[in-house]
């Protein structure tokens, strides 16, 4: 399998990284004005003649790239497997005419064990209520970067907490279905030198009249990602850092589904590319499902406080 990866930036590497160690990829080639040593590149994805020769195609590159450089894959190419980063637009775009080809959105945390056992778990029970709360402090989110140069720091890069963070927004409607009423504030409240939104908290609904309430932030000095549940029978608690699965019955007591997964930093994005090289999409999120969380997070407005 041939691969182009579109954009180089920390994500880019990482799936370089990731797809290097396969061996079901036969070359990778990369779209970047870097210099790197090693790896064929190109400054821009039209300055290669012939697109038609790789099978595999990442968007990694800023998120107000995507909708063009998306847009120029498809005209060209066809019966390909095209993967865009997340969020799969920055704002709502016209229909893009997908010319046969497989398009995913890169939310890779629907490949994390927790989420998954989570998933099994949530069939059986009726869901009552959801709260998810993820956060990190930006400074230390990339130690190798200076923050204020990222394009999370840049709303007209398509940055900030909410588009940045929408994975929750996406296992949020893949555990508990199709978000509809959405009640929000999404603004910048910290000291950080960022134009873009450093917070999200939101009472949302689903069409499975199940009541979320999700909080995102820049702002955390510790990282956070977890959900507590509550069911008619149980209260569940995942918790994606210390990689935990917990579960309380009516009476209080505790059950130990899954106790500090031992998991390398890459695992969900490698089950992500697994499953589409082997074209296993049950899990995968899809072009459609990126639509929609588009459209959720166009439909929520930046406040100011």
């Amino acid at each position: 399998m041939n691969v182009l990866i579109i954009g180089f930036g920390s994500i880019g590497k990482r799936h370089f990284e990731i797809l290097q160690s396969m061996q079901s990829v036969s070359s990778i080639e990369v779209v970047t004005k870097q210099n790197i040593k090693n790896i064929n590149t190109y400054s821009s994805i039209d300055n290669i003649d012939d697109l038609a020769i790789y099978d595999y195609f990442i968007i990694s590159s800023e998120t107000l790239k995507h909708y063009e450089q998306l847009k120029y894959l498809t005209q060209r190419v066809s019966n390909k497997s095209i993967l865009v980063e997340k969020p799969l637009y920055d704002k709502e775009c016209t229909t893009i005419e997908r010319n046969k080809n497989t398009i995913f959105t890169a939310y890779n945390l629907r490949f994390h064990p927790i989420l998954s056992a989570l998933k099994e778990i949530l069939h059986k029970e009726e869901i009552y209520y959801a709260n998810i709360v993820c956060g990190q402090y930006l400074p230390t989110w990339r130690p190798d970067q200076d923050y204020t140069k990222s394009y999370s720091a840049d709303k007209n890069l398509g940055g900030g907490v909410l588009r940045d963070l929408s994975h929750e927004l996406d296992y949020a409607s893949w555990l508990f279905g199709n978000i509809l009423k959405v009640d929000s504030i999404s603004t910048k409240i910290s000291n950080l030198e960022i134009t873009s939104d450093d917070i999200f908290t939101a009472i949302m609904t689903t069409d499975k009249k199940t009541i979320l309430n999700i909080s995102l932030d820049y702002i955390s000095k510790t990282p956070i990602r977890r959900l507590i549940i509550h069911t008619k029978e149980h209260t569940i608690e995942a918790n994606l850092i210390e990689n935990t699965l917990l579960k309380y019955d009516v009476n209080g007591k505790k059950i130990t589904l899954i106790d500090k997964l031992d998991l390398h930093r890459n695992h969900s994005y490698q089950e992500m590319h697994k499953a589409i090289i082997k074209k296993n999409t049950k899990t995968l999120s899809s072009f459609e499902d990126g639509l929609k969380i588009v459209s959720l997070i166009s439909s929520i407005q930046f406040m100011e406080v």
